[in-house]
């Protein structure tokens, strides 16, 4: 079983969100480049992978694609996974100043 959330922010940006999140879960951040996704940042810590994604990403026809179609208003997101539903950790990021809740998906 995963557990899966997604959310959003138009009040900072990716580099922004990765710090500030990094600072409040005492993670550290790298950043990554994908041909796909384009520019994120990654924290990979035991029991927990969080990301740190631009929702507008390079499309093929020079026109920028969303990574998250379903909330187009959201210009950064924050996805998490974890093997077991974390309340903690939804806690912890819910009470970021300008970071919603989008949604969840356990598998």
């Amino acid at each position: 079983m995963s557990d899966h959330h997604v959310y959003g922010t138009n009040t900072h940006t990716a580099d922004e969100l990765a710090r500030l999140v990094g600072d409040r879960l005492g993670l550290v951040f790298t950043e990554r480049e994908s041909d796909c996704r384009g520019i994120y940042h990654l924290a990979d810590a035991p029991e927990v992978r969080i990301e740190v994604q631009p929702n507008p990403i390079p499309g093929d026809d020079c026109d920028d694609d969303l990574y998250a179609p379903d909330h187009p208003t959201a210009k950064v997101l924050l996805l998490t996974t974890t093997p077991v539903p974390d309340p903690t950790l939804q806690a912890r990021l819910r009470a970021l100043e300008g970071l919603h809740h989008l949604g969840t998906d356990s598998l």
